[in-house]
C-alpha cells in the first residue's frame, strides 16, 4: 500500500508541474509568441488551443487530485 501512495504522489506532482508549466508558458506574453504563431500555422492556429486545453489545466487539475488522493490514503 505504501508504494501506491507514494506513486500517486510522485505522478500527482510532475502532473501538476508540467500542467502549470504549459499554463504559465501559455498566458505569458513574453514566453509563447502567439503572433508568430499564428503566422506559422494558418488556419491551424485552433489546434494550439486544442494542445492547451488537453496538457495545460487538465494536467493540473489531475495533478492536484491525485496529491489530494495520497493525502486522503495517509
Amino acid at each position: 500500500m505504501q508504494r501506491h501512495a507514494m506513486f500517486l504522489l510522485v505522478c500527482g506532482i510532475l502532473l501538476t508541474i508540467t500542467g502549470a508549466g504549459v499554463s504559465i508558458a501559455f498566458w505569458v506574453p513574453k514566453v509563447l509568441n502567439r503572433a508568430r504563431l499564428k503566422e506559422y500555422l494558418g488556419d491551424r492556429y485552433w489546434m494550439v488551443y486544442l494542445v492547451y486545453s488537453a496538457n495545460g489545466p487538465v494536467l493540473l487539475i489531475a495533478g492536484i487530485l491525485l496529491v489530494i488522493k495520497y493525502l486522503s490514503l495517509s
